[in-house]
Formats: C-alpha cells, sequence, structure tokens
C-alpha cells in the first residue's frame, strides 16, 4: 500500500472524512441521509480538478458498505462494463465509480441504462464538466446531481496535515516538521487542488534530508520547488487582495492595458477566478458601457470560457477580454443616468403617470380616462410621436446625459437630442 501515491493512500474511507464538501455529506444532507437510510442512489459528481470527486465517491459507497468498481469512460471498453454487472448480479448492489463520465459514448450508455433502472448498479459518475451541457440526457435524468465547491487553503491545510500525521495511509512513520510559510505555500498555490498539495507534500518529504536529530523540516524553498510555484504574498481575504482587485478596475478603468494585465497575473496567482470574473462583468458595464456596448457580451463570453476549462488556460479567454476592457472607450452615463432616477424616487420626487399611459385593458378604464389620449408611435413617421410619458411633477427632467464615446453612443446622442428639438421641454426644471 505503501508504495501508492499519498493522495491515492489518503483517499477518504468514510464520508465524515471528507474535506470541504459538508454541504453535501455533512450532518442532515442528502447523501449523509442516502447512505444512513440505505437508498444510496446514482448521481453525477462535478466540480473543479482536484476537489474531490472520486476520492468522494469511493467515501460513499465504503459507508454504504458496498462493493466498489473503478472505471474510466474513455479508457475502458464495454466489456469491462460487462464483466461489473455480472458481479452485482452474482454479489447484489454494486457500486460503479466512474470517471470522466462526460466522455461515455453511446453504446456504453445503452448498455448501462437499464442496469441504472432496475438498481442492480448504482453509479457514480465524476467530471469537471458542467453535467446540463456534456452529459447524456438519458443518463443524467437517472442521476442525482451534485456539484462540489472548490476547496479553500484551509481544507487543502487540514488535509496536509492529515497526511503528516497519519501514521498508517501516510507520512506518520516520518518524522517530519513544515514550516507555516510552506504548509502556506502548499495550500495556496495548489489552487484548492487536493491532489497536487499531497503530491507536492509528498515529494518534498521524500526529497529532503533529514536534519542532525533525524527530522525532515520541509521549508518555504522546498515547497516551492516540489509544486514548481514561486511564494507570492496575496491573502485572499485580506486587504491586500481587495487593493489588487480596485487597481485592476481602476487600470482598466484608466485605459492601461499594461497595468490591467500585471493586476490580472497577480489575481491569477492567487488562483481567484471568482472576483476576476465577477470584476470584468462589473466594469464591462460601469466603466465602458454604451462607448462599447458589446463588450458585455463579450465579457460574459469570455467568464463563461474561462469558468469552463479552469486554470491554467483560463488565463487565454481573460487575456483577451481585459484587452478589450482595457483598450475600449469608456462611458458611465447609463447606469449614472438610473442612479439618477433612483435617487428621485427614493427622495419622493415621482408623481402620478400620466392618463394616458395607464392601463385601459379592463372595462370602466375608459370611464376613468385611461389611455384615453395615448398616441400609438408605429403609427407616425419613423415610429416616433411627441408626448408626455413623465409624470407632471417632473415632466422634463433630464437623467442621460450622453457623452461622445465610440460609434454607438454618438449615434444614439444625435437622437437623444433630436427628440428634445422636437419635444421643445426646458431641461432640469425642477
Amino acid at each position: 500500500m505503501k508504495q501508492q501515491p499519498l493522495a491515492l493512500r489518503m483517499r477518504p474511507t468514510h464520508i465524515n472524512e471528507v474535506i470541504g464538501q459538508e454541504h453535501l455529506v455533512g450532518e442532515g444532507k442528502l447523501i449523509q441521509r442516502m447512505v444512513t437510510a440505505n437508498m444510496l442512489a446514482s448521481m453525477i459528481l462535478f466540480g473543479p480538478p482536484g476537489t474531490g470527486k472520486t476520492s468522494t465517491a469511493f467515501a460513499i459507497a465504503k459507508t454504504a458498505g458496498l462493493q466498489v468498481r473503478l472505471l474510466n469512460a474513455v479508457t475502458h471498453k464495454k466489456k469491462d462494463m460487462e464483466i461489473v454487472v455480472e458481479e452485482a448480479k452474482l454479489s447484489g448492489n454494486l457500486v460503479l465509480i466512474l470517471d470522466e463520465v462526460h466522455r461515455l459514448d453511446k453504446a456504453k450508455q445503452d448498455f448501462l441504462l437499464p442496469h441504472l433502472e432496475t438498481n442492480l448498479i448504482t453509479m457514480i459518475g465524476c467530471t469537471t464538466s458542467n453535467p446540463y451541457h456534456s452529459i447524456n440526457p438519458a443518463i443524467r435524468s437517472r442521476c442525482h446531481l451534485f456539484e462540489l465547491e472548490s476547496l479553500e487553503p484551509e481544507h487543502v491545510k487540514t488535509a496536509l496535515l492529515r497526511a503528516i500525521e497519519d501514521k498508517e495511509r501516510g507520512l506518520g512513520e516520518m518524522d517530519i516538521e513544515m514550516t507555516p510559510e510552506a504548509l502556506d505555500h502548499f495550500a495556496q498555490s495548489s489552487n484548492g487542488d487536493m491532489r497536487a498539495a499531497l503530491n507536492g507534500l509528498e515529494l518534498a518529504a521524500m526529497s529532503t534530508p533529514p536534519n542532525a536529530d533525524d527530522v525532515i523540516v520541509i521549508e518555504l524553498e522546498a515547497a516551492e520547488e516540489c509544486m514548481q510555484k514561486k511564494s507570492f504574498s496575496h491573502d485572499k481575504g485580506g486587504d491586500a487582495h481587495y487593493d489588487v482587485l480596485s487597481a485592476f478596475q481602476k487600470s482598466i478603468r484608466g485605459s492601461d492595458v499594461n497595468a490591467s494585465l500585471h493586476y490580472l497575473a497577480r489575481l491569477i496567482e492567487a488562483g481567484d477566478l471568482d472576483s476576476i470574473t465577477r470584476r470584468m462583468l462589473v466594469i464591462a458595464y460601469e466603466d465602458i458601457g454604451l462607448a462599447n456596448p458589446q463588450a458585455g457580451p463579450r465579457a460574459l463570453a469570455a467568464v463563461q470560457a474561462a469558468e469552463r476549462i479552469g486554470f491554467p488556460e483560463a488565463r487565454i479567454p481573460l487575456a483577451v477580454a481585459i484587452v478589450e476592457l482595457a483598450l475600449s472607450p469608456k462611458s458611465n452615463t447609463a447606469y449614472k443616468a438610473l442612479d439618477g432616477a433612483l435617487a428621485d424616487v427614493r427622495s419622493g420626487k415621482s408623481g402620478d403617470i400620466p392618463s394616458h399611459l395607464k392601463d385601459s385593458h379592463y372595462k370602466g378604464a375608459k370611464d376613468l380616462g385611461r389611455g384615453i389620449e395615448y398616441k400609438y408611435p408605429h403609427n407616425y413617421d419613423g415610429a416616433w410621436v411627441a408626448q408626455q410619458y413623465l409624470p407632471d411633477r417632473i415632466k422634463n427632467k433630464r437623467y442621460y446625459e450622453p457623452k461622445d464615446t465610440g460609434k454607438f453612443e454618438k449615434a444614439m446622442k444625435h437622437v437623444y437630442e433630436k427628440i428634445e428639438r422636437e419635444m421643445s421641454f426646458p431641461k432640469n426644471d425642477v
């Protein structure tokens, strides 16, 4: 057993040993209830690499006291699945853990489906892909879907310390000490990948000579070498992190593409994809807005691509989007206009809706004067006609102040100013 990699040896054998997925296996949660009630059902576990999908699947099966067989949807053939089914017929219910379940071809799907329906086999599929995008509906509809959450550095630290102390499966027979800096580096540089952190720890332990007291002391330098990443000072929950996010947005707003990419690199090294993508979408609409309306949809497409492929490749669509955001013309006119309208509403400056705009689709509306004088714009040239839309109290209010930024907003400004001339209302007299 000791010849197996540390990450494999440290796989949990009970769901109580699973780290970081309490929302699934914690007390009172659905998987815990399934196991307790002895009613384990087929399921698909999906989430980022290294979050413990296969390990969690093994822990579920072991806790339920069932036999386990592990297959890979790509490398194993239909014949391998037939062998598992024959075993299940002889021994009763059996758990088939199927890695890369999204790569299951039609022949294998067709073979498995009837055995899933009769519960001869309980399948636990594992995948990094979104099952709604990548898994055949026939398989998906017969399985519960459970998303594993990304592991935080504290989760990884817990696993590392457990491995150092465990004498049966881990490194407990070795006298190992690890500096806090090294522990932090393993946890941070693994980007939530438990397997990578454990592999790095094992390499450090095996390659570090013991000192005069026969103690293996793992320091930061060894951790950096074994994780193949330099230490990077960036606490995702600390002030420095928010300073980087602030500098990131302000650099894009200021159209400094080089600074924007620099701060993006810092955030990528911190492994904080969530903050990067959220801030990108905010920037696309807050700082660019109508100056380049396609920046928003394109930023969203880049975000979705980055989330789907994960690091390290996620940096590629992120880089493309950040260059565009930084070099796009900038305009905040749309959301500033809305803020002005919100300020009026919240301060009580609203007034009654003009009668000709009120709903007239009910009996008696005409008697109340609702919608009688409304002019339907499509009945007029250019689908526009002068009429009042704002309440009397603020009928001349002007919230939107267009800018000459980009072709799109220039065109909107031209239309806006033409309408204002036709309406011939004085501006902001309230």
